[in-house]
């Protein structure tokens, strides 16, 4: 998976059902990091539902940016597209879809194929949770004891994110930044300090947080 500052996806693997007509529509979902892990998660749900009238599907990954869906059986356009359109309309990437329909006896229609499936992909979505994922520096900041205090104000004070605070001769915060505010952050305590703060960017990690747009 390539390295971006900013990205959408879900949380985790979630199952969804809804059922239209009769028909059971149930939505499996799971975030992927290459074409790999999308096309082991599709056999398994396809080994699962061997049953099912179709186990259609859509992925989008951005490495590469490869994307890929099927209507299995259904006809064009009205399964694997709109399942495809429900993921790149939400923004979201690094995920697979697979919508296993079992026929309840009755004829949806054109239409109606296009509404059940996208409807039931969103509803998966919905289910595992969206995500939006920034990555962050992990600034280390070493002070001395008598500025404990300045650092704790002015962290709480701009609602940085503490990681750990480690004591031992000296006190080391360690503060969860998005990469573009870091270097603002290393000015800020510079000031604070007099420059007696010891600063490095000790290491990178993505930070999630929920989409609330997505839940509307």
């Amino acid at each position: 998976m390539s390295v971006r500052d900013i990205y959408k996806t879900v949380s985790g693997e979630a199952e969804a059902l809804m059922v239209e007509k009769k028909s059971k529509f149930y939505s499996h979902v799971k975030p992927v990091g290459n074409e790999a892990d999308a096309l082991e998660f599709l056999n398994k749900i396809r080994s699962e539902n061997r049953s099912a009238t179709h186990n259609v599907y859509a992925y989008v990954i951005d490495e590469n940016n490869i994307f890929r869906y099927s209507d299995d059986g259904e006809p064009s356009g009205t399964a694997g597209m709109p399942v495809l359109d429900t993921i790149r309309k939400s923004g979201i990437t690094d995920v697979i879809v697979v919508v296993t329909r079992y026929f309840g006896g009755t004829l949806l229609g054109t239409g109606g194929l296009v509404h059940a499936y996208g409807a039931s992909a969103r509803q998966g979505l919905a289910e595992a949770g969206v995500v939006i994922r920034t990555m962050c520096d992990i600034v280390s900041a070493r002070v001395s004891y008598e500025l404990v205090g300045k650092m704790q104000h002015k962290l709480a004070s701009g609602g940085y994110a503490l990681e750990d605070t480690v004591y031992e001769n000296d006190v080391t915060f360690l503060i969860c930044s998005p990469r573009d505010k870091t270097s603002k952050l290393m000015e800020e305590l510079t000031d604070l300090t007099n420059g007696r703060a010891i600063l490095k960017i000790a290491d990178q990690k993505y930070v999630s947080r929920k989409d609330e747009d997505f839940y509307g």
